[in-house]
């Protein structure tokens, strides 16, 4: 494969990153990546013209003849126009935005959109953790949950492309807990990384930092690593949780392996091994070797899948 150049975006509900992505042969170049802030209460009018500015600037440096832009969003996204069919209250006024056409309008450049995850799965099952294996689930394990499934490198996009929302499937550990969703009882209440501060507040554990402030999630790994009960029944629960719907869903999806990624996926074998173990209690005899490994692109996941669906579609 002759090297392709390509601006990648990543558009979160914090920052937006870009950089210039080559495609070649061997592994992915990444350029120096540009960030800012999404500052997404402002709406998705202010967004898209951020998201303008930094491609322009990636633009302006880039060493060579670009192919494209390829882009990675938060929200439900019709890879197929570029639009952004809905978002939640994270991402205000983001929904209805043309982004695909508006961004290819402004540079005179193909463009195309796939949501976030499913960039971010698209990226570890080309190029990093899935690489080689003929399918793969990847889950991304943060301050929310999302996955996405890629069976011989193509993502299960679904009719309504949301398919792969693993974070809103049920599991017992959440039945009456309330869901960013607007529904309950959904895996993301537990296990992504605000339900782990609850859980680990709820057991009494201390809400505070040496410094004063509020708790977060790498405080409480750093106390589940040293022993810590209340830490380790967090962690062990959270980690519980997504076992147990993992195991579910490769009853279902039966892939090559199981790859993790996110904030939440860096905790110690406290978390690991839940995780493990729980999976082991739902996944039938065939799957029981499925293994469930970790992220190898880190952040760089979103813009190299983005940039790798710009050059060769990951759902046509």
């Amino acid at each position: 494969m002759d090297e392709r150049r390509v601006i990648a975006v990543d558009i979160g509900g914090t920052k937006i990153a870009a950089a210039e992505v080559v495609l070649g042969s061997g592994k992915p170049k990444i350029g120096e990546i540009s960030k800012a802030p999404t500052l997404a209460q402002e709406g998705g009018t202010a967004v898209l013209a951020r998201v303008i500015e930094a491609i322009r600037g990636v633009l302006a440096s880039a060493e060579g003849e670009v192919c494209g832009i390829g882009i990675s969003s938060a929200g439900v996204i019709d890879p197929s126009t570029g639009d952004v069919t809905y978002a939640n209250e994270v991402m205000p006024g983001w929904g209805g935005t043309h982004l695909g056409s508006e961004v290819s309008a402004e540079f005179g450049l193909p463009c195309k959109v796939l949501n976030d995850v499913h960039a971010h799965a698209l990226g570890e099952a080309r190029h990093g953790a899935g690489a080689g294996l003929g399918s793969c689930l990847v889950a991304a394990v943060g301050t929310g949950i999302g996955s996405a499934f890629v069976d011989r490198g193509r993502i299960m996009l679904g009719e309504h492309s949301i398919a792969g929302h693993l974070g809103h499937l049920s599991c017992f550990e959440a039945v009456g807990i309330p869901c960013a969703c607007g529904r309950s009882g959904h895996l993301e209440s537990v296990a992504a990384g605000p339900g782990i501060i609850q859980r680990y507040i709820a057991l009494g554990g201390n809400p505070a930092n040496s410094d004063g402030e509020s708790v977060d999630g790498a405080e409480i790994d750093r106390r589940a690593r040293r022993g810590e009960r209340e830490a380790v029944e967090a962690e062990q629960f959270a980690g519980g949780a997504l076992g147990h719907v993992l195991g579910s869903v490769v009853n279902m999806l039966d892939p090559a392996a199981i790859v993790l990624s996110g904030s939440v996926a860096k905790c110690c074998d406290v978390w690991w091994d839940a995780v493990r173990a729980a999976y082991a209690e739902q996944a039938m005899d065939p799957a029981q070797a499925t293994p469930i490994v970790m992220g190898s692109l880190g952040d760089d996941a979103p813009l190299i899948g983005a940039a790798e669906n710009l050059v060769s579609s990951a759902y046509e």
